[in-house]
């Protein structure tokens, strides 16, 4: 099985994130890093798990290249049943109404198409004092114990 980590992140914190994680991941696998914004959907493959690290833009809007990613998914609008995912949502809490939507935002198109989700999504707040590069390696961890 493969593991590709999917990233969408306007400051590079997602990024990060995803980067933090890839050691995790190779325990249980072959891993692959996407940026989002490459458009990549048909690295979206049942047999392989995937992985969404993802901030929060303006409104509660995905970070642009995500955004474009997603669109390009609905669009095709392919079965994905039998494909899973996790999410590692970033978003800040001073946004009390958008905080964290981009994570919800990836878990609803994913499972709309038929996917599903494995383990709990992520919401990593910015404006706490947790370090979100250690968060992420505890939470791939969990993942990875689930797969």
């Amino acid at each position: 099985m493969s593991v590709h980590i999917f990233y969408g992140s306007s400051t590079g914190t997602a990024e990060g994130a995803a980067n933090a994680m890839f050691d995790v991941f190779a325990k249980a696998g072959s891993v692959e890093l996407h940026d989002m914004m490459d458009g990549e959907i048909d690295a979206l493959d049942p047999a392989d798990f995937h992985v969404f690290s993802c901030a929060t833009y303006g409104e509660g809007e995905l970070p642009a290249g995500s955004t474009e990613f997603f669109e390009e998914l609905l669009e095709a609008a392919p079965d994905l049943t039998g494909l899973r995912f996790a999410v590692f949502g970033l978003g800040d809490t001073i946004y009390v109404d958008t905080y964290n939507a981009g994570g919800k935002t990836i878990v609803k198109h994913l499972t709309g198409l038929g996917a599903t989700q494995v383990g709990d999504r992520f919401e990593h707040d910015n404006s706490g004092t947790d370090d979100v590069d250690e968060k992420a390696v505890e939470w791939a961890e969990e993942i990875v114990g689930q797969i």
